[in-house]
């Protein structure tokens, strides 16, 4: 599991651990202790080298036992996209999907048949909901932006990429065959997680404020801002990981809406079947991998 050392992870990551459970967290050693029975390896997102290894550690520690559970739920945001991953890739971009993706493709053929994959992906996705969210792909932009950005139209572009890569994944005849689930969950709007670390002082400083006082003024008609609790999005996360909760078949998307789980259509775009391979092909290209 990513990000489950801070925020509505740790609170998914205590309702996965139990008896005979065998969690392993991926973190840079920084955020709160993880939960007794949990190991934590070494994995910084923004390192393609530091994912492998970490997918190699993971390896080395199951031993040959399947995985049951696969959760990618760490994210990022910054002010602007102007910064840079260790590979040279714009850091949302790198942080929020290119690592998940080649997470996911370096530990699928370890994965348990009837097990699931579960990306953390945003209602930011979709332009209807949110007016910034993506209206077109450019993958190579995104990844090398040609000038100096929004930092919250990067985030919202790769959080299009989780869902566009959840949708490729539940294609792959490997997947099918094997029972494997895939899916996408936007917890919506939340309070109390680390999502705003790579924002500005101010912004950071402010936010505790404004949330609550944007979901109480807009919430009641635009659901979309009905700021949530992490623990209720940590503990739909967690029975989504479990199987206890599941969109219908042939659906990968759960949308945490007001507190309760639903299963919307996501946007136009990340049902464009166009635009999920072409997110595929380039993405092997950016990390090395067979398209």
């Amino acid at each position: 599991m990513t990000g489950a050392t801070a925020g509505l992870g740790a609170h998914a990551v205590q309702r996965l651990t139990g008896p005979g459970a065998q969690v392993i967290i991926g973190a840079r050693g920084s955020g709160g202790a993880p939960p007794t029975g949990c190991r934590v390896l070494p994995l910084d997102l923004a390192s393609l080298d530091s994912v492998r290894n970490f997918a190699d550690a993971v390896r080395s520690q199951v031993d040959g036992a399947a995985i049951d559970v696969l959760v990618l739920n760490a994210g990022a945001q910054f002010s602007r996209d102007d910064r840079r991953s260790a590979d040279g890739f714009e850091m949302t971009f790198a942080v929020n999907h290119l690592a998940h993706y080649l997470l996911a493709r370096s530990l699928l053929s370890g994965m348990a048949s009837t097990g699931r994959i579960v990306f953390t992906t945003s209602d930011t996705h979709d332009p209807a909901v949110i007016p910034f969210g993506p209206k077109t792909l450019d993958v190579r932009a995104l990844a090398h932006p040609p000038r100096r950005g929004s930092g919250f139209r990067a985030y919202a572009a790769s959080k299009l990429c989780n869902l566009l890569t959840a949708r490729s994944l539940s294609a792959l005849d490997e997947v099918k065959e094997r029972g494997i689930s895939v899916i996408a969950f936007n917890p919506g709007l939340t309070g109390g997680t680390a999502l705003l670390r790579g924002q500005t002082r101010v912004r950071r400083a402010l936010a505790p404020a404004v949330l609550p006082l944007a979901g109480a003024l807009l919430g009641r008609s635009h659901p979309q801002f009905h700021v949530g609790t992490p623990e209720r999005a940590g503990e739909v996360l967690a029975e989504l990981a479990l199987g206890t909760a599941a969109p219908p078949p042939g659906r990968v998307y759960a949308s945490l809406v007001k507190g309760e789980i639903t299963f919307p259509d996501p946007s136009e775009l990340a049902r464009d079947d166009d635009a999920r391979d072409l997110l595929w092909r380039e993405s092997a290209a950016m990390v090395g991998l067979p398209a």
